[in-house]
């Protein structure tokens, strides 16, 4: 095609190539959706509703998976995620831990997108992948392709363990990872399902895989002697950390118990196999994070304790201490000792980072709650506090915390509630997930990702009391730039002004009218079909 020389690029009208846009716009009834149900999902896609996949696995009897997981993770706003694939985070779990190989098996885009992900954030060897077809999976194919991968795949020099996850479209095709070997030349074999429509964020998804290889643990701990440590066995009792942290907290947790003539336990999800069997050697589990369902259960059947909360600020400090000695029968006076050799400590170093001003906060991590005290214990009037993770019985202490303060606290706070808070809460800072920290920013906004510059971060002890102030006071402090920079990009990239154009925007409001008439007719005829 040749551009039309009737119109002059230079002087700022519309650039076209055709006589497009001169077409008149007919609007025909026969154009217009019959109803919603004229489009139907293949009900086997990855796209298909959450409801529809659900109802698919149940009837290929994965039904008591799906009740486990309503069970441990109870859904909410979050019922399908809001950013990205809950699978993330088993997989991040299985590539950090050494001789562990990883094997997914699910659509050919999510098994794309997991990888290109996963090497995102780091991942240093490869994704194992079986492949499949409609044939495959219908026939059973995919599980003996599978079983057979494995088989290849377990070598007792290079592997301790090889963890297969189904993706959506196996698990709602009921294919049975259960009916694959425990264990094949000594190598561990562990099969999980980890489905959008199942399980509601990638936090939750760790603990699956976290659960799941406890399971297998100390089912080998109950049938005979097992290696110890490669680091050896504490001289003094252990307490397991429950959560993933900031490398350096679990060295201060280690520093506080020392005192109680108590040391920190391995931190779970753990890094290598033998380290899972020193996590269940322990006299009582942290939980750090509160939502690792599956690996509480773990623990708690074989008999050990689990205390919720952390020794965050001078509060979470000192009732965290208190709980640890109390369910580790530590001497009262002992307790007393660790607390006052490191009290003084945590208040020294909030009163010499104080945070002044307003804030919000959300995240998916499962730290939300406890960030929030530090930030409170610094002097910031913290007024909402959005999780994606639900709430459970290990975070009450914490809830309970924030709302005698009248932080308004939200579980499975849905995209929708963190922005609300952003808009009416009037804060000087955000801190959020992506969506919720651009959103702050086109409003001129200071805001923190809360994944990247917050949770990234030592919390604990004298080390997290001081940590915090400095980056949140710096963000504060650039609230004049940030409304700089909104009034000189206003109306830049939005609505007709969005894309690239080498003159004027092409408006056509006719095309407008003329779709919106569809979506009216197909409003009236959904609202229709309901009174039916």
């Amino acid at each position: 095609m040749t551009m039309r020389d009737d119109v002059d690029p230079k002087a700022g009208g519309e650039v076209s190539y055709d006589t497009a846009a001169d077409t008149p716009v007919e609007v025909l009834e026969s154009d217009l959706p019959d109803a919603p149900e004229s489009v139907s999902p293949d009900g086997m896609g990855c796209h298909a509703p959450a409801e529809q996949m659900a109802a698919q696995a149940r009837a290929s009897g994965n039904g008591a998976v799906l009740d486990q997981f309503a069970k441990d993770y109870p859904q909410g706003p979050h019922d399908r995620p809001e950013s990205m694939c809950p699978a993330f985070g088993s997989l991040r779990v299985g590539l950090r831990m050494r001789r562990v190989a990883t094997v997914l098996s699910g659509s050919a885009c999510c098994v794309y997108g997991l990888t290109f992900v996963s090497h995102f954030y780091g991942a240093r060897r490869s994704v194992g992948y079986v492949p499949f077809n409609s044939e495959t999976l219908v026939t059973g194919k995919l599980f003996e392709d599978i079983r057979d991968s494995v088989h290849e795949m377990a070598d007792p020099d290079r592997y301790d363990a090889i963890v297969v996850t189904n993706l959506c479209v196996p698990t709602a095709s009921g294919v049975p990872l259960r009916l694959l070997p425990k264990e094949i030349n000594g190598v561990r074999i562990i099969g999980i399902d980890v489905p959008g429509f199942g399980i509601p964020t990638h936090a939750e998804a760790k603990d699956v895989l976290a659960g799941a290889m406890l399971n297998y643990a100390r089912q080998e701990v109950a049938a005979g002697p097992v290696p110890a440590p490669k680091a050896g066995r504490s001289d003094r009792p252990t307490v397991t950390l429950l959560g993933e942290m900031f490398p350096a907290d679990p060295m201060m947790i280690g520093a506080m118990l020392a005192p109680m003539g108590l040391a920190a336990g391995p931190v779970v999800p753990t890094r290598e196999w033998r380290e899972l069997y020193a996590a269940l050697d322990c006299g009582a589990v942290a939980a750090i994070h509160p939502f690792y369902s599956a690996a509480v259960r773990e623990f708690e059947a074989a008999g050990r304790p689990v205390v919720g909360s952390a020794p965050v600020g001078v509060d979470g400090t000192h009732d965290w201490l208190a709980a640890i000695g109390d369910a580790m029968g530590v001497n009262p006076a002992q307790v007393a000792a660790a607390q006052n050799a490191f009290i003084p400590a945590i208040k020294g170093a909030l009163a010499a980072n104080p945070i002044k001003g307003r804030i919000t906060l959300s995240g998916y991590e499962g730290s939300e709650l406890i960030v929030a005290r530090l930030l409170i214990e610094s002097g910031a009037d913290v007024a909402y506090v959005g999780t994606a993770c639900a709430a459970s019985r290990w975070s009450q202490a914490d809830r309970d915390w924030l709302e005698a303060r009248g932080v308004a606290v939200k579980f499975r706070a849905s995209l929708a509630d963190d922005l609300a808070a952003c808009d009416g809460l009037d804060p000087d800072l955000v801190i959020g997930t992506t969506p919720v920290v651009q959103h702050a920013k086109q409003k001129g906004t200071p805001s923190l990702y809360f994944t990247n510059l917050i949770s990234a971060r030592p919390l604990m002890g004298p080390a997290g009391a001081g940590s915090l102030g400095e980056v949140v006071n710096a963000a504060i402090a650039g609230k004049a730039r940030m409304d700089k920079m909104r009034d000189f990009f206003e109306g830049v990239g939005e609505g007709d002004t969005a894309g690239i154009w080498e003159g004027s925007p092409n408006l056509r409001p006719d095309f407008r009218a003329a779709h919106q008439k569809k979506l009216d007719k197909a409003a009236r005829v959904a609202k229709a079909q309901e009174m039916i």
